[in-house]
């Protein structure tokens, strides 16, 4: 079994309940600056073994690898004093906020051997396990296209202070799923355009950026998808529509993995109609009050990170693939703000980044 630190103990409740549960992994020592926060997840899951300090994690011996679950602006930090301790990571997405950090934590984890592993959970949901896998089988022939949304009413996280913030933007915090989406099946998008506005209940619950946003992506060898997103009002009952999906048109086949509703339908090469329905595993994937937390799918991944580093496999996405996410990101953003296209690469460009050194 691999040992498991985590840093974070808001969304580092579903990682403790997956580690807890995992048979490959040993939780180890968990860790949130606010003590009282450590009490309850002590009391919640009779885990006793807590810290203040992050230092106290690293310097464990005891510890193969840690979790990180801390704000996004400290991620960067928080990776690099994990690698520099000789620890495996798993951070939450968004990997980094900042760039001009990247380079240094890619070498860094060259130098030191040690894995990044970024937790985009939306991977690890069972319908796009599935989606995936037929896609990977060949089932709808060639992609031509990619549309994929989350589009949810969230007004609940303008109760948190810090979503008011100037900082706190949907983009990085809420689309990232669906554009992570379109990185997995069109890794090489070379352009990107957005318009965003902040809703009427957006700008009335406080929130200081865009809740509302549509792009367009194009592929270096042509290829278009697109991506949407809504946060802030009501949304199609869950026999209509799903929060979040992502649809595959092919050339001789389409599917769409719904995800919140644990729900898959596709179109083969042989015209064969299939729509699956996990709901047997509601009780793996929602463990927790309603479904705020999604544990199963951190359970996923973090067992998918735990054969990769047995076999000596790549865990994706790795720090190249999450390095290029953000920049993909901060691609959408800067189009959000002049209203014109912005080319990847540029951005890239920036901070001494190329798109051949981001392959893995």
């Amino acid at each position: 079994m691999l040992r498991l630190g985590i840093l974070g103990l808001g969304e580092g409740r579903s990682t403790m309940s997956a580690a807890l549960q995992s048979p490959k992994w040993e939780l180890k020592m968990v860790c949130d600056r606010n003590i009282d926060l450590c009490k309850q997840r002590a009391k919640e899951f009779d885990f006793h073994q807590y810290t203040t300090e992050y230092q106290d994690m690293l310097n464990n011996a005891e510890i193969d690898a840690i979790a990180i679950y801390t704000p996004d602006h400290l991620h960067a930090g928080h990776v690099k004093e994990a690698l520099q301790a000789g620890k495996h990571v798993v951070c939450t997405k968004p990997f980094i906020d900042d760039l001009s950090k990247a380079q240094e934590l890619i070498e860094l984890s060259e130098s030191t051997g040690k894995k990044v592993f970024i937790g985009q959970s939306s991977r690890f949901f069972e319908p796009m396990k599935r989606q995936r896998k037929d896609y990977e089988a060949g089932l709808i022939g060639e992609l031509i296209t990619i549309e994929a949304y989350y589009h949810a009413d969230h007004r609940w996280f303008l109760d948190k202070p810090w979503s008011l913030q100037q900082a706190f933007k949907w983009l990085y915090g809420g689309l990232s799923h669906p554009t992570d989406f379109i990185r997995w099946y069109m890794p090489d998008i070379e352009e990107v355009m957005g318009y965003g506005m902040l809703s009427a209940n957006g700008a009335k619950g406080g929130l200081k950026n865009a809740d509302t946003m549509h792009f367009i992506f194009k592929a270096k060898d042509g290829r278009i998808a697109r991506v949407s997103g809504a946060y802030t009002g009501p949304v199609q009952p869950v026999t209509r529509d799903s929060e979040m999906s992502c649809i595959l048109r092919g050339t001789e086949g389409c599917s769409q993995g719904d995800y919140m509703d644990l729900r898959y339908a596709i179109t083969t090469n042989t015209g064969e109609e299939q729509i699956i329905t996990w709901e047997h595993k509601l009780k793996h994937y929602f463990r927790f009050e309603g479904k705020s937390h999604h544990a199963g799918e951190y359970q996923n991944y973090l067992e998918y990170f735990a054969d990769c580093l047995e076999s000596g496999q790549t865990a994706y996405p790795n720090v190249k693939e999450g390095v290029g996410t953000i920049a993909l990101l901060q691609a959408m953003d800067r189009s959000l703000q002049t209203g014109a296209p912005v080319k990847v690469d540029d951005i890239l460009s920036e901070y001494n980044l190329t798109r051949e050194a981001l392959k893995a």
